[in-house]
């Protein structure tokens, strides 16, 4: 092939993704230091003689082993994760009926309330720290993991249910019109028709869900201290750094390994999530 044509072949296929390099860099790096700084011995993380970005020694799994045997972080990894899962369960519980209500029922202060439920969202955590620690004292769950299970839906609940509202205008009215005259009931028409058309819109929801609980920080931090009911985002933090001293190795493990429920299910979803993100924009 001569050398114009293949430049015009390689700008043609190309030419049109140059523009992403420098975002594909500013996104990857952080992940490859990431990667580098887990694996690295101390003497090479530290030693400012040497090239920062690749190993002059040979990589080492000392920083996995003092995260995995050193701190409870199987432990932080499996509170997560339950946590993670309960908060979709109540979130989508509770986040359906209500979007269901407030996109199709007709009743007086229904825009108002779905612009309010948003709002709400973007309330600042701070804010609701002492509301929300006298709901938890008050249920007794201090210092425990139902606590955070508690506290978290009030962020994922008007984001799902604002989410939601948009996938449920999606179905015309005239299907579930239909359903009702062959003799439905509005809960019926809700649950095969409304429910089956809008389940990429409940993956979404559920993802999101999920990604906000499994890296929230601050309610961790307030409402628990024994370690053995801390969450990754926490525990890493707060049992890896130990006064001046920062296991920096054993701390990009913890983010490494972290990551890993979040990437395996965008993985599984991602037709669905994508799907749903474009669909839920439509009316």
């Amino acid at each position: 092939m001569p050398a114009r044509r293949l430049w015009r072949h390689l700008k043609h296929n190309y030419g049109p993704y140059l523009p992403l390099a420098p975002y594909l860099f500013i996104v990857l790096f952080p992940f490859y230091w990431m990667v580098i700084t887990a694996f690295k011995r101390d003497r090479d993380l530290y030693n400012l003689e040497t090239a920062p970005f690749w190993f002059k020694e040979a990589p080492t799994l000392d920083h996995i082993k003092l995260l995995w045997y050193g701190t409870l972080f199987p432990t932080w990894l499996e509170n997560s994760l339950m946590i993670g899962a309960l908060v979709v369960v109540i979130t989508l519980l509770l986040a359906l009926p209500a979007a269901y209500a407030l996109a199709r029922m007709r009743f007086p202060g229904a825009q108002p309330l779905s612009t309010a439920m948003f709002l709400s969202y973007l309330i600042p955590s701070t804010l609701l720290f002492i509301p929300l620690s006298q709901v938890v004292r008050g249920l007794g769950f201090i210092d425990s993991v139902w606590a955070l299970v508690i506290v978290y839906p009030s962020f994922t609940l008007p984001f799902c249910t604002w989410l939601l509202m948009g996938f449920v205008r999606t179905v015309p009215r005239e299907i579930e019109e239909s359903a009702q005259i062959d003799g439905c009931t509005r809960f019926q028409a809700f649950r095969m028709i409304i429910i089956p058309v809008i389940v990429p819109g409940i993956i979404t929801a559920g993802i999101f869900a999920f990604t906000l609980t499994y890296q929230e920080f601050i309610y961790a931090l307030t409402f628990i201290s024994a370690s053995a009911n801390k969450t990754i985002s926490y525990g890493v933090t707060s049992d890896l750094i130990r006064g001046d001293v920062f296991y920096w190795g054993s701390l990009m493990s913890g983010a490494l390994i972290g990551a890993i429920p979040v990437a395996v299910v965008y993985a599984f979803s991602l037709d669905h999530f994508i799907h749903g993100l474009t669909a839920g924009a439509l009316k």
